[in-house]
């Protein structure tokens, strides 16, 4: 908005819009024409890759000139071993292996691999989700085992 009273001012003109979703078409269609990313949310490797080949072929369809940022976002349920895993996982009324399947769970190496693969499947972001806010250890174990070996 032009003159506006809000502070701070937005860094960014325009606005970039984030854009996500499932549809085999006009998700795709809508999202090279609008969006500055483009995210899966939630699903399995390759889904994220058959989502984000259907956005890639729609910006090219429109003979789109700018570049598409493409994310993930990840359930993340981490554990220094498969007893932490599973704990984790029970406290959130999930089973580990549907959470590896769909997030990214498990040690702190399949947990790092799996975020690895997202980006090797062209994600330039991946987003993780932590669904037991009162969990700290497992903030300070993604940060302190899992991170690392993303560099």
């Amino acid at each position: 908005m032009k003159d506006s009273p809000a502070l701070p001012k937005p860094v960014q003109q325009p606005v970039p819009i984030v854009m996500g979703g499932a549809g085999k078409t006009k998700t795709p269609a809508l999202a090279a024409k609008y969006a500055a990313e483009f995210n899966t949310p939630f699903v399995p490797l390759d889904f994220f890759v058959t989502q984000t080949g259907r956005v890639r072929e729609a910006c090219e369809a429109i003979g789109r000139e700018r570049p598409m940022t493409y994310s993930a976002a990840l359930i993340v349920c981490a554990g220094a071993d498969e007893a932490e895993v599973a704990r984790r996982a029970a406290k959130l009324g999930r089973e580990p292996a549907e959470l590896r399947t769909n997030g990214a769970a498990g040690t702190a190496q399949e947990v790092a691999d799996k975020i690895l693969a997202y980006h090797a499947a062209g994600a330039d972001r991946v987003y993780l989700q932590i669904l037991d806010l009162d969990d700290l250890d497992h903030l300070d174990f993604i940060a302190t085992e899992v991170a690392p070996l993303l560099v």
